[in-house]
């Protein structure tokens, strides 16, 4: 049974922040803002008593999160009402401090716990199929040809509430020893960014005059 939605995350012994609790949250607006950035999902499944992550597409409905691939996918089926992670990871920046022990990394990312269970309703994995189309491209639904009833069949979706988990940002400069600040080593952050280039045509565009999309989001 899904709990009431909140504008928290459930904090539980899964998902309690135990090192630099600092740097956590449980806001669901927070994790909901790193989601809808993030390109790929890392899901966690246990297939045939292994762990198992596969990196992913996903959607975000919501306070629902959306996973999809073939039907035959092992990992996919055997994550369908089953307990299943998900996380996502955005990388800001390289810090580099003057000891080896302090270097870090600028980062924020979510990790998402809870059970996962398969979309049959063929409206829903419609609206799935248009949300995950839309998360890597703003409205590139009411473009693209819509899914037809044999992609739907063999498309396994699963639905997993954003209801467990919590964030992490961390953000700033090296944390030193004051015994080192004085060492001749450099010292600080490389920002690190995803860029969009210049949309490239596909060669085997046959219609002219359509207009490239202006950017993700």
């Amino acid at each position: 049974m899904i709990s009431p939605m909140t504008d928290d995350l459930l904090e539980t012994g899964r998902t309690q922040l135990r090192r630099h609790a600092e740097r956590g949250s449980f806001d669901r607006a927070v994790a909901n803002a790193i989601i809808d950035e993030a390109y790929i999902a890392h899901v966690g499944f246990v297939v045939d008593g292994e762990p198992r992550v596969l990196p992913m597409t996903f959607g975000r409905d919501g306070e629902v999160l959306y996973l999809h691939g073939a039907v035959g996918n092992a990992m996919l089926r055997a994550g369908t009402d089953a307990a299943v992670g998900v996380t996502f990871t955005l990388l800001d920046g390289l810090v580099l401090a003057r000891s080896a022990f302090h270097h870090s990394m600028n980062f924020r990312s979510v990790v998402l716990v809870g059970t996962a269970t398969k979309v049959d309703d063929v409206a829903e994995k419609r609206r799935a199929f248009d949300v995950i189309v839309d998360h890597v491209m703003a409205g590139r639904s009411e473009t693209a040809r819509p899914a037809n009833d044999a992609e739907i069949r063999t498309t396994l979706v699963l639905r997993l509430p954003i209801a467990e988990g919590s964030a992490k940002v961390r953000a700033g400069g090296p944390i030193e020893e004051p015994s080192d600040l004085g060492l001749p080593v450099w010292a600080g952050v490389v920002p690190i960014s995803i860029v969009e280039g210049p949309p490239e045509p596909d060669p085997l565009q046959t219609v002219t005059g359509l207009t490239p999309p202006a950017s993700r989001r």
